[in-house]
């Protein structure tokens, strides 16, 4: 099963990723294991996840999100508190 997340950066920025397993993955982007955007800002914390069936879903979905303007990606897990 595969997962899309989005983190918050410590510079205040949002990442969207895919992932089988969002723990581990966002200790690999707070330990400085991820690509240069999240290894030059650290991950504060886990904002959003969704479960996908496969990874063709989650990456289609990740790159609907990534192409939603901040306000709407907000809307996504302040609906969830």
């Amino acid at each position: 099963m595969y997962q899309v997340y989005l983190l918050e950066m410590s510079d205040g920025t949002l990442y969207t990723g895919i992932t089988t397993d969002v723990e581990r993955r966002f200790k690999e982007h707070r330990d400085g294991k991820g690509g240069h955007y999240t290894r030059s800002r650290k991950a504060v914390r886990i904002l959003y996840t969704e479960e996908c069936k496969d990874r063709s879903t989650a990456l289609k979905r990740e790159a609907e999100i990534k192409s939603w303007p901040r306000e709407k990606k907000v809307a996504l897990f302040a609906d969830k508190k």
